[in-house]
């Protein structure tokens, strides 16, 4: 999927939003986790994950805030130069195999910085699946 958003192209405002949706299959994430080097049982093994309190594979964190992130550098990038400055995570609750989960975020503030020569964008997201919020964050990017 596309990502989409409230506006599209043009300027930047306090409370727009934009999002992208992902699929988790058991393949992805083993693979992702073996790239990351996440050797988490609940990422590879399933006899060993559906024994676990999750029941079955489990997306790791680094998986899912990667594609956060890469959403915001993908989403800035198409309008000029953008860098990530600072994100945060909260997890909330498990990304089971088989979901398919909404990122998404809102600018909540933007600072014009003259010596970095652009805005610093502060943006505050999610990562849910309908209304159950699995991941909650925060970040800010650098966009000119």
């Amino acid at each position: 999927m596309d990502i989409a958003s409230d506006e599209p192209g043009g300027a930047l405002a306090v409370g727009q939003r934009f999002h992208k949706a992902f699929h988790f299959d058991e393949e992805g994430i083993r693979a992702f986790a073996a790239a990351a080097g996440d050797t988490n049982p609940l990422h590879h093994d399933r006899e060993a994950a559906e024994r676990s309190r999750y029941g079955g594979i489990i997306a790791s964190g680094t998986h899912y805030t990667a594609l956060m992130m890469g959403l915001v550098a993908d989403y800035f990038a198409r309008e000029g130069e953008a860098v990530g400055l600072e994100f945060s995570f909260q997890f909330k609750k498990a990304v089971p195999a088989g979901s398919t989960m909404l990122a998404e975020w809102t600018i909540i503030e933007l600072d014009r910085n003259d010596k970095l020569g652009g805005y610093i964008v502060h943006l505050s997201g999610t990562l849910k699946s309908g209304e159950i919020v699995h991941v909650t964050a925060a970040g800010k990017a650098l966009s000119i």
